[in-house]
């Protein structure tokens, strides 16, 4: 089984960053895609940002120029970092990885991070 641990959310005034990092760790064979989805109470889940596992990103429109995705493959790690945060970005922003184990090959999710942006 593969684990996707978040970390780095929290509490942050307009204006300021935070950096959210994706741990994947157990029985990984292979890791492909990677990704950073969001979901705002009331809201669907929604992606925010992609990486592939040779580093092409992309992003949806709100966040381009504001937050950058990263990955460093010899760590299974993720990162995603979000400057100049504004109100509408508060959400539980969740990992989401497409890979395959010794069980399983699909798409593994972590178990969220809050982040929280104050006016």
């Amino acid at each position: 089984q593969v684990q996707l641990v978040e970390s780095g959310g929290g509490l942050v005034q307009a204006g300021g960053s935070l950096r959210l990092s994706c741990a994947a760790s157990g029985s990984i064979f292979s890791i492909n895609a990677m990704g950073w989805y969001r979901q705002a109470p009331g809201n669907q889940r929604g992606l925010v940002a992609r990486i592939t596992s040779g580093g092409s990103t992309n992003y949806t429109p709100s966040v381009k120029g504001r937050f950058t995705i990263s990955r460093d493959n010899a760590k299974n790690t993720m990162y995603l970092q979000m400057n100049n945060l504004k109100p509408e970005d508060t959400a539980v922003y969740y990992c989401k990885a497409t890979g395959t184990s010794s069980s399983y090959s699909g798409d593994f999710w972590g178990q969220g991070t809050q982040v929280t942006v104050s006016s």
